[in-house]
């Protein structure tokens, strides 16, 4: 048995920090509380990003509850993707039962239920304020990751875009994007080649049914105006508490194209927007994207490399971002590598490949004397987890066995009732409600393929007319009897010319071939 008292005093010192932090939970030792110790998180080091994992029912959810009621309690705003409708308790007061009564006394700590400030955004339509971004602010090098696109077909995006930015023709909507490849691939084909070179008819095709693709799965709804603002998921409370954005993206599990589009672009656009921030104390925003895999499972080798470089480089501008997965090998390796607290909890061990990954899962945390970590996974209990993070020098903290505390807001849904009232006593609803259609590429090339007919229309008239007077000519000479007669003089005397040259017939010939 381990040395409780050793136990006791490296957990506390692992997990004491200068700055800011909060209380996750108590350490565990040999499967039993340890109350003496606290497991606490220091917020410096939040935009160090982070992983939650474990099976189905081991308690992630309630874990993301407590870390954004933390947060928020902080004044630091809080971005959640809710794919699986759960979180939205967040903004009702949770409630005392026994399980709760009983953690609560074996942990020693206090339980008082809070609401929290919550703002319900969608994708869809969903109730919520509703999230689009324009096809212009994603780009071409983003869109052409997002598609799936090689390096010739992205160069004619990139050069479409430069088309439309010389001609002031904005790129709002995919409809804006469908009609100027249509036009690029005909009409505009010649314009096109001589400013900016020749493109291919095939790789255009390909670009659009690409698009195609994306559209399937409703991009339509994402893409258009009015854009949503980036200072709008940084809003604190009239309190002082941070506000918790639930993106409602329930209606997304089978379509991740679009889940992996609307989160890239977050994130470029969240990178793009804010200053940089060097170390800051606490972090600006903490974004917590639940059912990651979906990111992941049929994302390119470019789509993760884009992915890792946002990761990597949006911590300097004091922005955090958790993983929420069933199993960590679920998370590409490159972005693995990047996160710095890990909450690991349960996994079942039913098949050969669960032991694998069990086995994958425990190597990629810290080594310690206290636990057998591949054991101790498939052992842990609803609502404890295996925590490390790290410290205010970057250094991981200790593994430990963590008890998590219980959230104080309700462990269960809104009601539909409750969720309209939600989104009826928003601040922002309004601002974004009505999609807006101004003149953009669609218009704006129609109108030009227009023009261009009725240019045309004229001249084609005049030659037209011409034909028809020039037909009606003919037709009046061929109708005349005299002029019939000289036509068949004439018709003779070249056909017998023909037959003497050929020694074939002469003057003798009388027939007529007419």
């Amino acid at each position: 048995m381990a040395n409780k008292e050793q136990f006791i005093a490296d957990i506390n010192k692992g997990y004491s920090f200068k700055g800011a932090s909060f209380l996750l939970g108590k350490g565990m030792l040999d499967g039993n509380l340890v109350p003496e110790t606290n497991v606490n998180v220091a917020l410096k080091t939040l935009n160090r990003h982070g992983l939650i994992s474990g099976a189905t029912g081991t308690g992630k959810t309630k874990t993301l509850q407590v870390l954004g009621e933390a947060l928020s309690d902080t004044s630091i705003p809080v971005v959640m993707m809710d794919i699986k409708g759960d979180l939205s308790g967040i903004a009702a007061a949770g409630a005392s039962n026994d399980k709760i009564n009983e953690r609560v006394q074996l942990m020693g700590i206090s339980y008082a239920p809070a609401a929290y400030p919550v703002e319900l955004l969608s994708l869809s339509k969903e109730p919520g304020t509703r999230l689009r971004a324009t096809v212009s602010e994603f780009g071409p090098v983003l869109l052409a990751k997002i598609l799936g696109l090689n390096d010739t077909q992205e160069s004619i995006l990139a050069m479409l875009f430069k088309y439309c930015d010389d001609h002031q023709m904005p790129l709002l909507d995919l409809q804006d994007l469908v009609k100027t490849l249509q036009w690029a691939a005909n009409e505009g084909k010649q314009e096109l080649g001589a400013a900016y070179g020749n493109i291919s008819a095939a790789s255009v095709g390909t670009i659009m049914r690409k698009i195609i693709e994306l559209q399937q799965q409703g991009a339509d709804t994402f893409f258009g105006e009015k854009s949503f603002e980036i200072d709008d998921l940084m809003r604190i409370s009239d309190d002082g508490r941070g506000m918790i954005s639930i993106v409602r993206v329930t209606d997304l599990q089978d379509r991740p194209k679009l889940f992996s589009t609307f989160m890239l672009q977050m994130l470029s656009e969240l990178y793009a927007t804010l200053p940089e921030s060097g170390d800051l104390d606490q972090p600006k925003l903490v974004m917590f994207i639940d059912e990651a895999h979906l990111i992941f499972s049929d994302a390119t080798d470019v789509l993760v490399k884009q992915l890792e470089t946002i990761i990597k480089l949006i911590r300097s501008k004091g922005v955090g971002i958790f993983f929420i997965t069933q199993n960590p090998m679920d998370i590409a390796p490159a972005v693995l590598s990047q996160l710095g607290m890990k909450i690991q909890h349960a996994l079942r061990a039913f098949t050969a490949n669960d032991r694998k990954d069990i086995k994958l899962t425990a190597a990629n945390y810290p080594e310690t004397s206290y636990y057998k970590t591949e054991d101790l996974i498939t052992q842990l209990g609803i609502g404890e987890a295996l925590v490390t993070t790290l410290d205010e020098k970057g250094i991981p903290t200790p593994l430990v066995a963590t008890m998590i505390c219980p959230p104080k807001s309700r462990m269960d849904i809104l009601t539909t009732d409750e969720i309209n009232q939600l989104v009826a006593k928003s601040t922002i609803a309004a601002k974004y409600s009505q999609a807006i259609n101004r003149e953009s590429a669609y218009e704006m090339l129609t109108q030009k393929l227009q023009t261009a007919a009725a240019q045309s229309a004229p001249a084609a008239g005049a030659k037209g007319a011409q034909q028809a007077q020039e037909k009606s000519v003919l037709e009046t000479i061929t109708e005349n009897p005299i002029a019939k007669s000289m036509m068949r003089t004439a018709g003779n005397m070249i056909v017998r010319s023909l037959l003497g040259s050929l020694g074939l017939g002469g003057r003798s010939s009388k027939k007529s071939f007419f």
